[in-house]
């Protein structure tokens, strides 16, 4: 209860501020202005959640199922757009391919057309969210049971049938867990959206915190994307619904084998080097040209940006473990003991996700100040916020996992006079691992970009990559903020490259 409480800080700080203007929150909320922002987000929330899971299943099921070539490398490299900052990733994609961009030069074209707008919001969210999927979905294939596979084949179905009809059914909730990340994402998001000029109710509520010292219309916009939030929680759960995706047969899980691609061994590299080219490659070009420009000029220091780069992977190293620990709490208790008051554990713990990260930090600078004063900027109330923010990114990949072993299994291990610590720790965390550290990876992808709650909430003179490619670009000097920009990639390939390795074939 005590995590339910601490992911319901946001919540509470935003009913806090509307309660003393309750007519004043509903006259925010109950205009055409504020309705039209809201079908715009869900419009833009569903685009990028459908594209996001028609990148990320085919690219998880190439990287965990079959023959590709080099299989480990490409789960790295289709999982780092998701550490590019959405800011950076849409200014990227502006300078590459906006109608004055540097493809502009290379084509000796006078304007290409614009990408301002839902399409380019659309494009940048789609190619830095699609990882959330792509990682969740690829840990749930690892878990599956190939005995059921193998089955199918051989009462006669084709390996297409096979596919549709006993793996997809599986992946119900890696991919309703994927795709609710995204959506999550894209209603919280601030930067790609700005920078593509499209109005969302994210950008609305920034705009209202920057131009009003009343707060209280911005809480009442933040408590209708809390609102949203739940209404998205409860589709997953209808998807989810009472479905079981355990295994029903005897036996022990082995691992399965690789399908050869055969004659689609060319066209399943294309796609990965294709989506690489345009999420990772194109990105990164203009980064390295950009850090070209910037080396000549005013730069930091390497003494500071191997600071920098340490403090981002302490906090974000110290936010995925904990992040891990809560969730599996929660996941155990919404999967294994579902009821009324688990499942709204549940839900109250994705509120923090789907809010902007300045809602979080400031929930937190205001109960900082009130409640624990000794904790306001110091490292323990920064991961404290990454925690709780990042949060849900943990409990769906572990309570997916968690979903594929069967309960027989506990009880059997409780039947033999094992007590409920010892099954946990050495029956359902070994079988539940590869959610937990996919879990772990996207909570430590996310916090090494964080940049509201490490501005408001991190110590004095701490500073990380993400603070420091946010003051360089505030001032518009993208050059400069090149070089962090990279090394947040470089910082954040070497944990996922090991990750890539679990479950993976040596073959690969």
């Amino acid at each position: 209860m005590l995590a339910g409480a601490a992911a319901a800080l946001p919540g509470i700080y935003l009913l806090v501020l509307v309660a003393g203007d309750a007519g004043g929150a509903i006259s925010t909320v109950a205009t055409a202005r504020t309705l039209g922002l809201a079908a715009q987000t869900l419009a833009l929330t569903l685009a990028v959640s459908a594209t996001a899971v028609a990148i990320g299943l085919p690219l998880a099921w190439l990287t965990t199922r079959t023959d590709l070539p080099g299989r480990r490398l490409w789960t790295t490299l289709t999982t780092l757009p998701l550490v590019i900052p959405s800011y950076i990733g849409a200014y990227l994609l502006i300078s590459a391919v906006g109608p004055f961009g540097l493809l502009r030069d290379v084509l000796d074209a006078e304007q290409l057309p614009s990408i301002y707008g839902f399409a380019g919001a659309w494009l940048a969210l789609s190619l830095f969210t699609y990882p959330l999927v792509l990682l969740s979905t690829r840990a749930a294939l690892l878990r599956l049971d190939p005995q059921l596979e193998d089955a199918a084949r051989s009462m006669g179905r084709t390996p297409r049938q096979t596919f549709t009809s006993v793996v997809m059914p599986q992946l119900v909730p890696a991919l309703a867990t994927g795709a609710l990340l995204v959506a999550l994402y894209v209603v919280s998001d601030f930067g790609a959206v700005s920078i593509m000029r499209f109005d969302s109710l994210t950008s609305d509520i920034y705009i209202t915190y920057q131009s009003s010292f009343d707060r209280s219309s911005a809480a009442s916009l933040g408590l209708l994307l809390a609102v949203i939030t739940l209404a998205l929680l409860a589709g997953q759960s209808w998807v989810r619904g009472s479905l079981r995706f355990d295994r029903a047969g005897p036996g022990s899980i082995r691992p399965a084998a690789p399908i050869p691609l055969g004659r689609w061994r060319g066209p399943a590299l294309a796609f990965c080097a294709s989506v690489t080219t345009v999420a990772l490659i194109l990105p990164l070009g203009v980064l390295i040209y950009w850090a070209s420009l910037g080396l000549g000029g005013e730069g930091l220091a390497v003494t500071e940006l191997a600071t920098n780069g340490s403090n981002s992977l302490l906090a974000a190293a110290a936010a995925a473990a904990a992040a891990a620990v809560l969730a599996v709490v929660i996941a155990i208790l919404a999967v294994r003991f579902r009821g009324r008051m688990t499942v709204t554990l549940e839900r109250i713990s994705f509120l923090g996700y789907a809010l902007p990260g300045v809602v979080v930090a400031l929930s937190l600078v205001f109960f900082g100040i009130r409640i624990a004063p000794p904790l306001y900027q110091t490292l323990a109330m920064l991961v404290f916020a990454l925690t709780i923010h990042y949060l849900p990114l943990a409990v769906g990949s572990v309570g997916s996992s968690l979903l594929q072993v069967p309960p027989r299994i506990e009880e059997a291990a409780r039947g033999l006079g094992r007590g409920p610590l010892e099954v946990f720790r050495t029956i359902t965390t070994p079988l539940v691992a590869g959610g937990i550290f996919a879990g772990m990876a996207l909570v430590f992808l996310h916090a090494l970009k964080e940049l509201p709650a490490t501005l408001l909430l991190a110590p004095i003179g701490f500073e990380t990559l993400a603070t420091d490619i946010w003051r360089q670009t505030s001032r518009g000097f993208f050059e400069a903020a090149a070089i962090p920009t990279i090394l947040l990639l470089v910082v954040a390939a070497p944990p996922l490259y090991v990750l890539a390795g679990r479950g993976t074939p040596p073959s690969s």
